[in-house]
């Protein structure tokens, strides 16, 4: 199979969805890999290393696209790359098709099968091409909430870990999942008072067993969103809906009665946001003002830490970018249904339930497509 490496064209992603070491396990398996020029300089990894590894470079996307059998990113396709996907053809990466209509039509019009990364998934319903960037992300959601708590940012001059004599800022993680674990631990890290809401009272008590005594599992709802935000410094939006568009959990109205200053981090704006205020920002542009609170909603977040992030996420797609591959998309969803799991859109079909009911349109069961 031919296998195109794309360059990232989203504002400021500087990763790369796959190292010369991803390229060099590929050609050991036979396939031909097509790499655009500079695709991985932001990662740390320039043309040369691609080439010894055995890739083509190659220097439009235009050229990916239309010598590539398979297709890979790390974010989804852009307006301007949708006229070059070709009926059949394999498009892998993150696709968050739930929070993107045009996108979705696009991919349908296209003919294409587009496999997402983020829907992939393990018979214990964990997300193993989610999970590392979900790890980054949350421990990125504390590391930037500490930066936009201090004044000069316009936040309220808080530390997150008060010193002595000074009370600890208080941090609510909304979403006991990878991301709010992640987050929760670096908060608990750095002396925050940190509380975790999950609806899952087994997830709870798993949290209540491995944080430290400053970690409060609690169980969620709204009276019980409403009333910590009015005690919150800082606020991480860590819920996930497999596939499916994100809850709205945090009202305006709410936001309206937290403490002026205080940061909130939404982790889940790729998939459309859980704060009703929430709107994709840039890293360039990462913050705006909601009723006197900072609100951030970088859409990318690990893009800023691209080299851990570039290596992170090879490791674990790498195995199923392989099997794809080496046995075509059929045979590999028949074979392996945690890439089953992965079909989005089929040759002009809606094979994800919840990417159907976010837009109203007709969902077709993947084993039906296959």
């Amino acid at each position: 199979m031919i296998v195109g490496i794309l360059k990232e064209i989203k504002a400021e992603e500087n990763r790369v969805c796959m190292t010369p070491a991803g390229v060099e396990v590929m050609k050991m398996n036979g396939h031909t890999v097509l790499v655009e020029k500079s695709a991985g300089v932001a990662s740390g990894f320039d043309d040369e290393a691609y080439l010894s590894a055995g890739a083509e470079r190659v220097i439009t996307p235009k050229e990916i696209y239309d010598r590539s059998d398979m297709v890979m990113h790390v974010k989804e396709p852009l307006a301007s790359e949708y006229d070059l996907i070709r009926p059949g053809q394999i498009v892998f990466t993150y696709l968050h098709l739930a929070a993107a209509e045009e996108l979705t039509r696009a991919m349908i019009k296209s003919g294409c099968i587009g496999i997402a990364y983020e829907t992939i998934q393990k018979a214990d319903r964990s997300l193993p091409l989610l999970t590392p960037m979900s790890e980054v992300a949350g421990r990125m959601a504390i590391q930037e909430g500490a930066k936009y708590l201090e004044m000069q940012q316009g936040g309220q001059g808080v530390l997150l870990g008060g010193v002595p004599g000074v009370s600890p800022a208080t941090v609510v993680v909304i979403g006991g999942g990878v991301v709010g674990t992640n987050a929760a631990k670096m908060a608990c890290g750095l002396g925050a008072k940190v509380y975790v809401l999950d609806m899952n009272l087994d997830r709870l008590r798993y949290l209540s067993d491995i944080m430290p005594a400053n970690c409060f599992p609690m169980m969620s709802s709204p009276a019980a969103i409403r009333e910590l935000l009015k005690q919150a410094d800082l606020v991480v939006g860590a819920v996930l809906v497999a596939g499916a568009k994100a809850p709205r959990l945090v009202t305006n109205e709410m936001i309206a009665e937290m403490k002026k200053g205080a940061v909130l981090v939404d982790v889940a704006i790729d998939q459309g946001g859980c704060f009703e205020c929430s709107r994709p920002t840039t890293h360039s542009q990462p913050t705006f003002n909601q009723n006197g609170t900072v609100v951030y909603c970088v859409a990318n977040m690990p893009g800023a830490v691209a080299k851990t992030s570039t290596l992170a996420l090879t490791n674990a797609t790498l195995p199923y970018a392989v099997q794809i591959a080496n046995k075509g998309w059929k045979k590999a969803c028949k074979d392996n249904v945690e890439i089953k799991c992965g079909l989005n859109i089929v040759d002009g079909h809606v094979s994800f339930k919840g990417v159907a009911d976010a837009f109203d349109m007709e969902y077709v069961d993947a084993d039906t497509l296959l």
